[in-house]
């Protein structure tokens, strides 16, 4: 049998290198989950960086708890994350004796992206009568917390990923979706659909009453 020419061993080198790169690139994308991105590419989002570094980016508000009151009924016990820095939040607590507007939502949702600005402005306009609350219900924090950054979106934000402050207010499993609770914890509305305008916020919010 005769020896192997030097252009057929440079072939299977070539093959071989190719084969190498290329069972790495599988190691290294398995490594790191893949989401689809809210612009509709995928990317991994958030990867790789520092949860306080990517809290200090995004500067959310605290999630600050009202002493002396118990909150609506359905949220006690139910404890979460406050986005901003990590601290353990009691979520009835922080709603006592407030009107809230609670929008649960999360990174890869593509109306939530659209409708995160809205919030803010509705906010804005709404002033002290009303506190706009969100809720991103992914485990993967850091997403969350780079698209805020990203939007320019700086609203109290808890870290929900069990979906336990939906599960407790019995909020339909889709996303976005939106609570409205009264002054005295009770559940004036809970609205599954996405709202693109301010405009469209306050007309739902007034809707549902004080």
């Amino acid at each position: 049998m005769s020896s192997m020419s030097s252009s057929t061993r440079w072939t299977l080198l070539v093959l071989a290198v190719a084969v190498a790169l290329v069972v790495g690139l599988v190691v290294e994308l398995r490594r790191e989950p893949i989401a689809m991105s809210p612009g509709g590419g995928t990317g991994v989002a958030g990867a790789g960086q520092d949860l306080n570094d990517l809290r200090r980016r995004a500067a959310l508000p605290p999630c600050r708890v009202a002493p002396g009151d118990a909150g609506p009924a359905a949220l006690r016990d139910v404890t979460v994350e406050c986005a901003a820095d990590g601290a353990p939040v009691d979520v009835a607590a922080m709603f006592a004796g407030r009107r809230v507007v609670l929008n649960l939502w999360a990174y890869w949702c593509r109306p939530c992206r659209e409708e995160l600005p809205a919030l803010a402005e509705y906010q804005r306009r709404a002033g002290p009568d009303v506190t706009v609350v969100t809720v991103h219900q992914d485990d993967n924090q850091a997403a969350g917390l780079a698209l805020l950054t990203e939007l320019g979106v700086r609203l109290p934000t808890l870290q929900d990923g069990r979906r336990r402050v939906a599960a407790a207010l019995r909020v339909p499993n889709v996303m976005p979706a939106t609570v409205v609770l009264a002054v005295d914890g009770s559940v004036a509305r809970i609205l599954p659909q996405s709202f693109a305008t301010a405009e469209e916020i306050a007309a739902a919010v007034e809707g549902s009453g004080r």
